[in-house]
């Protein structure tokens, strides 16, 4: 996936990022004094890593079974590509479905759901169903996550990477 306009991070850029996954709460004078640059240039990189959109939001953090939702599941939508707007739409009025990509392959879309149990599963795929222009579904039930999103491996490679001196 690409953030259409969106620009490279820097290795500041990227320090900052760690600094901030190590402590969430931290200002932007604390990262300014942990990292060695002006508080300016951190809220500056800060204001524009958000309005790039580089930075999302803080409930992307959240364990949904923390909120009740103990099961996920990732299913492969067959849309009628003449519909894909609507479809879209009725997706995004579904609380539970959490993250959907186009992909390629047999399916047109992937959603990640979140249910509470095998029941209310059944629930939101025959809500997701009902979308016009789904044409159908394939479920798969997710039983461990076994690696959560990662992104800090990457952001210390690029902090390494551009610190060394060229040569």
């Amino acid at each position: 996936m690409t953030i259409p306009g969106a620009r490279n991070l820097d290795s500041l850029d990227a320090r900052i990022i760690l600094a901030l996954d190590k402590d969430p709460e931290a200002s932007a004078l604390a990262l300014s004094r942990i990292l060695g640059v002006a508080r300016n240039t951190v809220h500056a990189r800060l204001s524009r890593l958000e309005r790039s959109g580089a930075l999302r939001s803080f409930s992307r953090r959240l364990d949904p079974a923390a909120l009740g939702y103990g099961l996920m599941a990732f299913l492969s939508l067959a849309i009628s590509q003449t519909r894909a707007g609507s479809v879209e739409n009725g997706l995004e009025g579904i609380p539970e479905v959490i993250e959907v990509h186009a992909t390629t392959g047999d399916a047109d879309l992937m959603a990640k759901v979140v249910a509470r149990d095998t029941a209310d599963l059944y629930r939101i795929t025959n809500q997701i169903l009902e979308i016009e222009g789904i044409q159908r579904t394939s479920t798969a039930i997710s039983v461990l996550e076994l690696m959560p999103p990662r992104y800090d491996g990457l952001l210390n490679r690029l902090s390494e990477q551009e610190s060394k001196p060229q040569g």
